[in-house]
């Protein structure tokens, strides 16, 4: 039945209660829940400011169908649902039943504690592809075939949203701890524990389409700050004032251009001390003054973690600002921590979710960095990483740990951007580890966390940043040279940290990071070897210098990108597809990407590499700037890759290839 005076499609039987509504253009949300459903769980979605035309009318033996725009939701007799697209009816999905018996195409199985096990299946299609959901180190663009689980870890970010071949998006809005299973007799979504069944569905005419849909749904990624797209400068760690002036210096000293420099963690006396440890770092108003006066900002390392050691641990536990627990102590992880040299304590961390709580934290980062012309955050460790993952012993101020904790980096995201915008701060950007949907509104700039260093991850970081993109993540960067390990003398990691530049020089966010050997210490505090661009010898130095060049010229094009992708959703990184819809060789390529419409990328990934077969997507000819051949595309070509750069190409007449040139 519909819903009077409202284009709404409505289902009920003996076992719950559905509803279909327009939720945006070429868009609806499909809610059910066992008895009626609410309006104020937590989720993604806003309100869109309009929905365009949406009519309910009868599907003749079928039910009713709901028509927004290219979409169109039939829904049967049974309660099940298929939508497809309104000017050609080609299916892009459809609800199906697990058995012709029981489940149906969703399922409410009760925990016992008024709370579900919920379950929603689709039909599986042999020739989809389904991209997005997140990050993850699995090494594949196409996810078709796998199990990813439904929870923030370390390098392994959740992010319900997908984007299918099929022509559709689909975000599961729910926070809760489960999975999805994209196999090929059907799709499943589960919540582990959750009151209601919650998710949004897209269309368009092009991929890209989906995505602006996306973001107008769940939030547009603010301006990107035109000082955050050059070098970013940091290491494991960087241990006191001096040392990090030092750095700082010797690279005015060579006249290398450098935005950011970074403090890491350990720079405070305990885990929850928001503060400097005055010993190592006596005078911050003096260090920041001296590096503005360089042209360089400074970031510094924040942890949702708390030390019951710590200045702030007794009051956020007497106020119920800490995340607390079902049972037991409120301790989620063990950390080393200063004075404990291998022992490890119990820590608890703030509630995000809780707006009390994200007021406290930002008041203390006011009050002790940005006091000092600090106005950038590293939002480090913000999964937060739960070990051992017992979520259903954790108690948000939104709810049990299993329904709401995949929310937990969004909202910490969110403290710190809301409460800068406020206090009149413009260019806020957080550096986080971890995200979810509508992260991207905060001004969160997503790294692949602590990844190997290796070629073989270099590989992986190419799919994981494509589909974070996919999944409405504009900002995005790796630690080049992978996080952990690496030898600044070993020449096959000099090589390595070349290609990894190389390619980074094409992301958003150009980033030196890294746990380098040799490690010095142990427990907190520990650190690790140099990591700056003159650390891995003379013949690596030129080329990194040349490619920092390289990313000066490009950087004007690359701000343009991204602001296109604040206004639009499409971000900067771009699979082959998304720009070459029609041209079916395109769909499958996961090592190449084009950096907006116009630059195309082909990063190598091997040792000892020296060319690179490149496929040129149909439909443009390309330019190698380097050689200025001129190729149409449609074909595969294999090209020079000599240490000193990777394969590049500009399509058609496009006005940058100046850029590109050396100079």
């Amino acid at each position: 039945m519909s819903v009077p005076g409202r284009p709404i499609l409505e289902y009920r039987d003996a076992s719950h209660v559905l509803q279909v509504e327009p939720w945006g253009r070429d868009s609806v949300r499909v809610r059910a829940a066992r008895h009626a459903v609410v309006d104020d769980l937590p989720g993604a979605l806003d309100r869109p400011a309009s929905d365009g035309e949406a009519v309910v009318e009868d599907a003749e033996a079928d039910g009713q169908r709901l028509i927004v725009g290219e979409l169109t939701v039939t829904l049967d007799r049974s309660g099940s649902l298929r939508f497809t697209r309104t000017s050609s009816g080609a299916e892009l999905t459809r609800e199906v039943p697990g058995h012709f018996a029981w489940p149906g195409p969703r399922a409410f199985t009760a925990n016992g504690d008024g709370y579900y096990r919920i379950e929603q299946r689709f039909a599986a299609y042999d020739d989809e592809r389904i991209y997005g959901l997140g990050q993850h180190q699995h090494g594949r663009l196409d996810q078709k075939g796998l199990v990813l689980d439904l929870v923030q870890r370390n390098a392994e970010v959740s992010i319900p949203f997908l984007m299918s071949s099929r022509g559709y998006g689909m975000l599961w809005n729910s926070p809760a701890v489960g999975r999805v299973e994209l196999a090929a007799n059907g799709t499943r979504w589960v919540a582990d524990s959750s009151r209601q069944l919650d998710y949004w569905v897209t269309t368009g005419r092009k991929p890209t389409d989906l995505l602006t849909n996306y973001a107008d749904a769940t939030g547009h990624a603010p301006t990107f700050p035109r000082w955050a797209a050059g070098l970013w400068q940091s290491r494991l760690r960087y241990s006191s004032q001096d040392e990090l002036l030092e750095v700082a210096r010797e690279h005015a000293r060579r006249d290398i251009p450098l935005s950011v420099i970074v403090i890491d963690y350990f720079h405070w006396p305990h885990l929850g001390d928001w503060r400097f440890d005055e010993q190592d770092w006596p005078d911050p108003a003096a260090m920041v003054k001296e590096l503005a006066a360089m042209g360089v900002r400074v970031m510094v390392s924040v942890w949702p973690s708390v030390n019951p050691l710590s200045d702030d641990y007794a009051h956020l536990r007497d106020t119920g600002l800490l995340v607390g627990t079902e049972s037991g102590t409120p301790f989620h992880h063990t950390f080393s921590d200063a004075g404990f040299h291998g022992a490890e304590l119990g820590v608890a961390f703030y509630d995000s979710t809780e707006p009390r709580a994200r007021e406290y934290l930002w008041s203390k980062l006011r009050d002790n960095y940005a006091a000092y012309g600090i106005e950038a955050f590293w939002l480090d460790a913000c999964e937060p990483e739960i070990f051992p993952e017992q979520h259903n012993n954790l108690l948000y101020a939104a709810g049990p740990g299993r329904e709401v904790a995949n929310i937990y980096p969004r909202e910490h995201a969110r403290g710190v951007y809301e409460h800068m915008r406020a206090e009149g701060y413009d260019d806020v950007i957080s550096l986080v580890r971890s995200a979810w949907a509508g992260s991207q509104r905060y001004g969160a700039a997503l790294w692949s966390g602590d990844i190997p260093a290796t070629f073989e991850s270099l590989a992986v970081q190419i799919r994981a940043g494509l589909n974070a993109a996919l999944s409405g993540i504009p900002w995005w960067t790796t630690d080049i040279g992978g996080f952990t390990g690496g030898d600044p003398t070993s020449e096959e990691y000099r090589e390595l940290v070349i290609r990894w530049f190389q390619y980074a020089v094409f992301c958003p966010l150009l980033r030196m990071h890294g746990h380098r050997l040799p490690h010095v210490g142990h427990g907190a505090g520990h650190t690790g070897g140099p990591n700056e661009l003159w650390s891995y010898g003379e013949r690596a130095y030129e080329v990194l210098r040349a490619q920092l060049e390289l990313r000066t010229r490009l950087t004007p094009y690359l701000l343009d990108q991204l602001d296109y992708a604040s206004e639009t959703g499409v971000p900067p990184m771009r699979p082959l597809f998304l720009e070459f819809p029609d041209d079916p060789i395109a769909w499958p390529i996961e090592d190449q990407f084009l950096l907006g419409s116009n630059v195309l990328v082909a990063p190598v990934t091997e040792l000892g590499a020296r060319t690179r077969r490149v496929y040129l997507p149909s439909g443009a000819d390309w330019t190698d700037p380097n050689t200025r051949r001129r190729y149409t595309g449609g074909g595969e070509v294999t090209v020079d890759a000599p240490l000193e750069r990777i394969p590049v190409f500009v399509r058609d007449d496009a006005n940058i290839s100046l850029l590109l040139e050396e100079q």
